[in-house]
């Protein structure tokens, strides 16, 4: 598996998401109806995992083939491309959470 492929194409797709609930928020008064707007962000991200899995025939429950047989921790293909994604997520949320509390 070619993780730093998935992880730029995930980077990709995520853009775009974090683009649709900006938009999303100007229709939006209720600031707690906003807030709900991260769990939503965070939904895309586990769907876009899971789509991405599929399109590289990547089974995530799969356990993880490390380089070095070793060095293996037992982890699923799932738990890897979370551990490698998750700061690419944790940036956008954080993004969006400042959209969010901004006053403008």
């Amino acid at each position: 598996m070619d993780i730093e492929s998935f992880r730029a194409e995930l980077e990709t797709r995520l853009i775009i998401e974090k683009e649709y609930i900006i938009q999303e928020l100007s229709s939006i008064e209720d600031y707690q109806e906003k807030l709900e707007l991260l769990g939503k962000f965070n939904e895309k991200y586990k769907e876009l995992i899971k789509r991405l899995a599929n399109e590289f025939g990547i089974d995530l429950h799969e356990p993880f083939q490390a380089e070095d047989p070793s060095n293996s921790e037992n982890l699923s293909y799932y738990q890897i491309i979370l551990g490698k994604t998750m700061s690419i997520y944790d940036r956008f949320a954080d993004e969006l959470y400042e959209k969010i509390t901004s006053k403008n």
